[in-house]
């Protein structure tokens, strides 16, 4: 939900506004769709931390519903090479209460991910060749829980059109990272924010796997957005995961060192 450390090409770094505001100026569509990413990206700099509760709503093909209460914390990393941090703790029910799962993305190198199980009482690291299994019996994958930072894909901007009440921009992303369980993903995001509205994920057999609908944005500290309804659809599988999210709390002072994996043993 944020990135940084990207590097314009030269075409880009020489207009005055956004890119992606010209429709007249001459892009390929491979540095249109660039522009599109960097420009989400640079509007979610800044915001160093968030900590939100939520609610993950399990929905099984045949309309059976289970429920967890979760608290997501997220920092905001600047150094080169790296990306997001993020840390993820179960309360309820009591069959997963003090689970948690913490994941450290990278932009040029393998990424990092953890799991801490308390009923083995050990922290499990998930391989990167793992991470396009289900993450605890839901529809996200672990790897759909990595930040996106702009580096970790291709581009190429597809085609304008509106999604629900906005005008967007339909963009192609490729991973570029090893053992992504995707071979490609497309993406609608907003002109007036540059927010996204909708993710299509196609398997490595280029066949939509699910799509993730984003909805329910709010602003914070009058620059951030943050979408409050995430709802990921199996369209092979005809299950649901739906994430329903409390209020935002920004720059709470967390640092690295919350996110390190010895603190897994210590989550409660």
């Amino acid at each position: 939900m944020k990135r940084f450390t990207r590097i314009l090409t030269a075409i880009v770094s020489l207009l005055p506004i956004p890119a992606p505001a010209q429709d007249s100026m001459p892009l390929t569509p491979e540095a249109r769709g660039l522009a599109i990413a960097q420009e989400a990206s640079r509007r979610n700099e800044g915001y160093g931390d968030t900590t939100v509760k939520l609610i993950m709503e399990l929905h099984s093909a045949d309309g059976r519903t289970r429920e967890r209460v979760l608290t997501w914390k997220t920092l905001e990393v600047t150094q080169p090479g790296k990306g997001d941090m993020s840390l993820t703790i179960f309360h309820e029910p009591r069959d997963i209460a003090g689970t948690g799962f913490l994941s450290h993305t990278h932009l040029y190198s393998e990424d990092d991910q953890w799991l801490y199980l308390p009923s083995l009482k050990r922290v499990k690291r998930i391989a990167s060749a793992n991470m396009s299994g289900s993450f605890v019996g839901s529809e996200f994958s672990y790897e759909d829980l990595l930040s996106d930072e702009v580096e970790k894909f291709s581009y190429r901007w597809l085609r304008d059109e509106r999604c629900g009440e906005w005008e967007c921009f339909v963009v192609e992303r490729v991973p570029v990272y090893d053992n992504s369980g995707y071979r490609r993903q497309v993406i609608w995001i907003d002109k007036a924010e540059y927010r996204i509205h909708r993710t299509e994920f196609y398997d490595l057999e280029d066949t939509l796997e699910k799509t993730l609908y984003i909805e329910n944005y709010r602003q914070y500290l009058d620059k951030f957005w943050r979408a409050h309804d995430l709802r990921m659809e199996s369209i092979q599988t005809g299950k649901t995961t739906k994430l329903v999210f409390d209020t935002y709390q920004f720059k709470t002072g967390l640092t690295e060192q919350a996110f390190s994996p010895d603190t897994l043993k210590r989550i409660r």
